[in-house]
C-alpha cells in the first residue's frame, strides 16, 4: 500500500452526529458514542483494505493540524512496510488536509465514494 493510496483512497473518516469543532465540545455520550462507533469501523476498514493495523488520527485545532472545523477520526489502515518510516503517516496525512491542496479536481467522485459506501455497508449488516 502506498502512502498516496493509503491517506487519500484506504482512509475513513467518522464524525459525531452533531458537528463541534473541537473534541472538548463533545459531551461525554457523545465521545463515547465517537469511539464505539470508531472501533467498530476500525475493524471493518482493516479488514476491507487487507491492513494488519491501524492508525486513529484527531487533530483537534489549528495547530495540531486540524483544517476542516469538525471534530472527525481519521482511520487509516496499515500494512508493514507501508512507509519506510512509520510516522511519516503523520506526514502524509498532513499534506492531504492541507486546504490549499484540496480542490474538486482532486476529490473522488460521487460514484465512487457511493461504491465504496456500498461495500463497507454490507459488513454492518450482520
Amino acid at each position: 500500500m502506498c502512502c498516496c493510496a493509503c491517506v487519500e483512497r484506504l482512509h475513513v473518516l467518522v464524525c459525531p452526529l452533531r458537528p463541534v469543532e473541537r473534541f472538548r465540545d463533545l459531551r461525554p455520550d457523545e465521545v463515547a458514542d465517537l469511539f464505539q462507533v470508531t472501533q467498530r469501523v476500525g475493524s471493518v476498514v482493516e479488514k476491507h483494505f487487507h491492513g494488519t493495523s491501524l492508525t486513529f488520527s484527531i487533530q483537534d485545532g489549528p495547530e495540531a493540524g486540524q483544517t476542516v472545523k469538525h471534530v472527525h477520526v481519521h482511520i487509516l489502515p496499515r500494512k508493514a512496510g507501508d512507509f519506510r518510516r512509520n510516522d511519516s503517516i503523520y506526514d502524509e496525512l498532513q499534506k492531504h488536509d492541507r486546504e490549499d491542496q484540496d480542490s474538486p479536481a482532486s476529490w473522488r467522485s460521487e460514484e465512487e465514494m457511493a461504491k465504496e459506501a456500498a461495500e463497507l455497508r454490507l459488513y454492518f449488516q450482520a
